[in-house]
């Protein structure tokens, strides 16, 4: 018989009655608090605030690649190696970084790591405007990839704060911060590059780091983190801040101290629980980026050529020629970028409508395969329209698995690595992503199908490697503690009993 009660106030520090206590026996856990909050108004401000960082940081510095090198392969001459390693250095930079990173965050804080990467990158961001040789601006760009192999740090910090149901939408939706971020990159070029120039591009293109900088400061450090490292009392006040700002009540009862653990540990990737996950992993990042960063080299190529079956033709023509000639990007070409940056958005789109249907391992598992077949199909002397769309499906199942991959990593590690997990796997695409030109650009030339049978043959396995990824982290909360049964804390308050038994349902096999 449920009976009305009115409300009681407790002073602090007194017991809670056992007829109001919650099932975990007058305890609860950040991951109960988050998912009692709620999404809300400071769920909204983190978005746009992470969206921000992953717009200003990430999407914006890169694709500045693609503008700058072509310009400065003009204007000082340089050789194609040189712009190449142009490019190569910055990915360089963010793959010898990721790791120290998300050691930064496992270590002090998810908040310190993002705030150093970001003022690093707009420091030296700054600086590569004024670089005034070749080698100079090489090393600039090297540091500026170095700062920006820790933006990943962003969905670490916004995973933890978001409830298990809004999780995998929130962080599918940072793809079209990326989307904003080279768009705005592009309209930027366009309006800068013809009266400027390439100095003030790179300069403008840091500034929004510097709003960025100063949102930080409204930033929380993650109750999870501080709650591993013993910091009980600010966990809480994050907690109480989260629930005044979206009108949700706090959890009742005390709010538990998980056992203290050292943090940031490499080897905690390979304890028996993570040890083929994070392998299984690391392949499916470093497929990710490879493929993705080729497909974009491709296009380019099969573009020029008209189709796949002209590629080796026009390459004879191009060897008999001896042209010092040099072409800067036309109004045309800046059309294109635009076009083939929007051709990302369907790609979101399907993997935010299946990715909490089928779970987080058959999307990924699903993108490659489609990215797969759409190569094989190159092998047909298909039409410019045709080859057009077989691209865009490739690259936007391609970036939507890349997303999967963003949203799955967070979710299977503990707090106590989570911040390294993600960073580790970044690492790894960067390495796909050194890796790709040699194939799509130099491999090219000597055979156009050898060069789609490698990126559809590494698909083909990344897509093995996704279904034999041994948990599936779909419908489940994030994990506290690496010393606990995975699945302990996964599955939510739902799944207790009033008597605070554990279902194992989602602990590893």
């Amino acid at each position: 018989v449920r009976t009305e009660l009115e409300p009681v106030e407790l002073e602090d520090g007194a017991a809670v009655p056992k007829e109001f206590a919650n099932p975990t026996d007058d305890t609860f856990m950040v991951e109960d608090a988050v998912e009692a909050i709620g999404f809300g108004k400071f769920q909204w401000k983190l978005s746009v605030v992470t969206g921000l960082a992953w717009a200003s940081n990430y999407a914006m510095e890169m694709m500045i690649l693609s503008i700058l090198a072509p310009q400065l392969h003009c204007e000082w001459r340089l050789p194609s190696w040189q712009v190449a390693l142009l490019t190569s250095v910055v990915f360089v930079g963010m793959m010898s970084s990721s790791t120290l990173w998300g050691n930064i965050s496992d270590q002090y804080g998810r908040k310190t790591g993002l705030k150093i990467s970001v003022l690093w990158t707009l420091y030296y961001g700054i600086l590569s405007g004024f670089a005034p040789v070749y080698s100079w601006i090489l090393v600039l760009r090297g540091l500026v990839g170095f700062g920006i192999g820790g933006v990943p740090q962003s969905v670490t910090l916004y995973a933890e704060f978001l409830p298990m149901k809004a999780r995998a939408k929130c962080i599918l939706l940072i793809e079209v911060f990326w989307a904003i971020g080279t768009v705005f990159e592009v309209l930027l070029a366009v309006l800068v590059m013809p009266t400027l120039g390439w100095r003030w591009l790179l300069i403008l293109s840091a500034l929004p780091l510097l709003l960025f900088a100063v949102l930080c400061f409204w930033l929380p450090e993650s109750a999870r983190y501080d709650v591993l490292s013993g910091n009980q009392e600010k966990a809480i006040a994050t907690l109480k801040r989260i629930a005044t700002e979206n009108g949700a009540p706090m959890p009742l009862g005390k709010l538990i101290i998980s056992r203290q653990e050292d943090r940031g540990k490499m080897r905690d990737l390979f304890t028996p629980h993570f040890r083929w996950t994070t392998l299984l992993l690391w392949f499916i990042w470093f497929s990710n980026a490879f493929s993705y960063y080729g497909l974009v080299l491709l296009t380019t190529e099969f573009f020029q050529a008209g189709d796949v079956c002209s590629i080796s033709s026009r390459r004879q023509e191009v060897k008999a020629k001896c042209s010092l000639t040099c072409e800067y990007l036309t109004e045309e070409d800046y059309t294109d970028l635009l076009w083939t940056t929007l051709s990302e958005f369907p790609g979101v789109l399907v993997t935010l409508w299946i990715i909490d249907r089928i779970g987080r391992k058959k999307t990924m598992a699903l993108s490659f395969l489609v990215f797969s077949f759409c190569s094989l199909l190159l092998f047909l002397c298909v039409g410019r329209n045709v080859l057009t769309v077989l691209l865009f499906i490739a690259r936007a199942f391609i970036s939507g698995g890349f997303q999967a991959a963003y949203v799955y990593t967070p979710e299977v590690y503990p707090t106590a690595t989570r911040a390294l997990g993600l960073g580790t796997c970044s690492g790894m695409a960067r390495v796909g992503a050194l890796i790709t030109p040699f194939i799509a650009q130099v491999m090219l030339e000597s055979s156009v199908y050898l060069t789609l049978v490698v990126y559809s043959g590494c698909c083909l396995l990344a897509a093995v490697a996704s279904c034999f990824l041994p948990i599936e982290t779909k419908g489940r909360g994030l994990q506290e503690s690496s010393h606990r049964e995975w699945g302990q804390e996964m599955v939510g308050r739902g799944s207790h009993s009033p008597g605070g038994t554990k279902s194992n349902s989602g602990s590893q096999e």
